[in-house]
């Protein structure tokens, strides 16, 4: 298994070997500012050069419909032929933006690609009134590996069902607005993970990475916690999780034990 973390929430995850390889472009925020609506004043994200579009992707896999996720403006350079797999919401943002081979997971829904790979969609983040966006566990079914992603710290207890997990992208530090309080939850949600599913490894999402941020939102934004912090708490309880930080755009090979890979 190969990682590379393109800032924020993107990755590109490289699963199996040679001809079996299988390429996931996950929430991919590659090209353009990041806005929520055309509110700059109140939030923006940029970087000083766009990133490079993966090639011969397999896969693009999207957890919420929202801006960070579904990234409207790297959506559209995109190929329109790759297909989507998506929560409901970002299912219609992809669908609207002409992707012909949009496929929509509901919770507790599995979606298998070429009988390689399967993914199966969990509840992830509360997002809006009654709605919750999608958290999923992707199986490599030609190693047996399995990862888990979810972005904003919120765990489904259905993965104490599914067992161990091998890797996991998760959240490790709290993000908090006044009188709102924590709205990405990674501190103590990432330790109550890694005691359910006992992964291997642990990487980082939500961070910034090579993004420049400013407006109002950032200003008022505090964060607490971090990787290092994480890997001491796994330390004290026992655990014998590694918790790796990725460098932006770095290609990483993830090393398993065999013998304790996820089954």
């Amino acid at each position: 298994m190969y990682l590379t973390w393109l800032d924020s929430n993107s990755w590109l995850i490289e699963l199996g070997e040679g001809e079996k390889t299988t390429r996931i472009l996950m929430d991919p925020w590659l090209v353009g500012d990041l806005m929520f609506g055309s509110a700059n004043w109140f939030f923006r994200g940029f970087r000083k050069q766009d990133r490079s579009i993966p090639e011969n992707i397999d896969l693009i896999l999207l957890s919420q419909g929202l801006e960070d996720h579904a990234h409207p403006a790297t959506l559209k350079a995109l190929d329109k032929s790759i297909p989507i797999v998506g929560s409901p919401s970002a299912a219609k943002v992809a669908a609207s933006l002409g992707f012909t081979k949009v496929t929509e997971l509901k919770h507790d829904r599995v979606f298998t690609l070429a009988g390689k790979v399967k993914i199966q969609a969990l509840e992830g983040s509360t997002v809006g009134p009654g709605t919750k966006e999608n958290a999923y566990v992707i199986k490599d079914l030609v190693q047996g590996t399995t990862l888990y992603y979810e972005p904003h710290g919120y765990h489904s207890p259905k993965l104490k069902q599914i067992g161990a997990i091998d890797v996991a992208l998760i959240p490790m530090i709290d993000l908090k607005l006044p009188l709102v309080g924590a709205f990405i939850k990674g501190t103590s949600s990432a330790l109550e993970l890694a005691q359910w599913v006992t992964p291997q490894v642990m990487l980082p999402t939500a961070a910034g990475g090579d993004i420049n941020f400013e407006g109002l939102l950032i200003k008022l934004l505090k964060a607490d916690g971090g990787p290092s912090q994480l890997q001491e708490q796994l330390i004290s309880k026992g655990l014998k999780t590694r918790v790796i930080e990725p460098k932006p755009g770095e290609r990483t090979a993830i090393v398993l034990e065999p013998w304790a890979t996820a089954v």
